[in-house]
């Protein structure tokens, strides 16, 4: 599956966050989105612990919760919701939960590896 590197497409830009989840284990952000920025996603660190993550169809903050998880939020083309789900695997996130919304902020789908 290759990656569409670059910024943000403008439609998804202007959408609200649609995506969120977990990733259990990872005590620390920056080993996932360092994991990330191998596969060609553009990474930026805005705060001390968090990473935003990035490609045309995706852009999601990574930042540490308390315990062994990392939060994972922001927005993807839902037609790639899948392919944000096979980029965490590639990237060894493990298990996690993953949500997509609609605009209004309904549940569309829910995915747990």
């Amino acid at each position: 599956m290759p990656d569409d590197y670059g910024d943000l497409t403008c439609e998804l830009t202007d959408r609200p966050n649609n995506v969120c989840g977990i990733l259990h284990g990872h005590r620390d952000a920056g080993p996932v989105a360092s994991r990330f920025e191998r596969l060609g996603w553009r990474v930026s660190s805005p705060s001390w612990y968090g990473y935003e993550v990035g490609t045309t169809w995706c852009e999601v903050e990574l930042e540490p919760a308390e315990g062994l998880d990392v939060l994972l939020n922001g927005v993807v083309d839902p037609s790639r919701f899948d392919d944000l789900a096979t980029v965490l695997t590639r990237c060894g996130a493990g298990t996690y939960t993953l949500e997509l919304y609609d605009e209004d902020g309904g549940l569309l789908r829910e995915m747990r590896v």
